[in-house]
């Protein structure tokens, strides 16, 4: 498994990407702006980094630019952006930059880039290109967008069948009918996702899987009913 520096200014992309990432078995460090970027470069020589490029200090295609230009582009860098265009996309790959992932970044585009980048050699920090714009009649540069995202619920177990309930998440359980739907339905949703998080051993890209959803939508969704991520990774159910 790899050692992946994380470079966001947004604390809520950090923290998912985290929890992606450390999940598939990487070791993961985290920087808020270009300055804790560079010290982390520094101190741990990751074996990759994922980049945003806006940050409000500097940039992430001048932080590109400037470990190229100082022979310190030693590892392959993973540029992000929400409002990238193909424009800022050419510049990042022409600075050495080995993918460009648009923002929300879906679960199978994340794991496919890191897993590229991770298996292709390294740049060596060569000088960066003069500015000039790419000649023309070049190779365009053909950017995906994530695919929208349909959560279809699951059918209802049976709510009549009497049932023990033992230590863990049950397949079957048994559900007050009598009080508003939404109530309802988030009691229903969250003792779903309870069962087949204790299923797969707290893995969230296999309930991901077994559940049809993308995995950063998945990982919203738990937040929001209440699920204790921790309590499941720690009893390993």
């Amino acid at each position: 498994m790899a050692t992946i520096l994380v470079v966001d200014d947004e604390l809520g992309i950090r923290g998912l990407l985290s929890e992606i990432l450390s999940d598939e078995g990487h070791t993961v460090e985290l920087a808020e702006n270009a300055a804790e970027a560079r010290a982390s470069r520094e101190r741990l020589r990751p074996d990759l980094v994922l980049l945003d490029i806006w940050m409000p200090d500097v940039d992430g295609i001048s932080l590109l630019k400037e470990w190229g230009a100082s022979g310190l582009l030693s590892m392959p860098v993973i540029m992000m952006s929400g409002h990238g265009t193909i424009d800022t996309a050419v510049e990042a790959t022409k600075y050495g930059a080995t993918a460009f992932l648009e923002k929300p970044i879906t679960l199978q585009k994340l794991l496919r880039a890191v897993e590229q980048a991770l298996v292709r050699p390294a740049p060596r920090g060569l000088p960066p290109p003069p500015l000039s714009p790419p000649p023309a009649g070049g190779t365009p540069l053909r950017l995906e967008l994530p695919p929208a995202t349909v959560e279809t619920l699951p059918p209802l177990p049976g709510l009549d069948a009497p049932m023990v309930l033992p230590a863990g998440p049950q397949a079957e359980q048994r559900f007050d009918l009598d009080r508003p739907l939404r109530e309802a339905r988030d009691a229903f949703e969250k003792s779903y996702f309870e069962f087949h998080l204790a299923k797969e051993n707290g893995s969230m890209t296999r309930v991901a899987e077994k559940t049809g959803l993308e995995r950063t939508h998945l990982y919203r969704k738990l937040k929001q009913l209440g699920v204790d991520l921790s309590r499941n990774k720690r009893n390993g159910f």
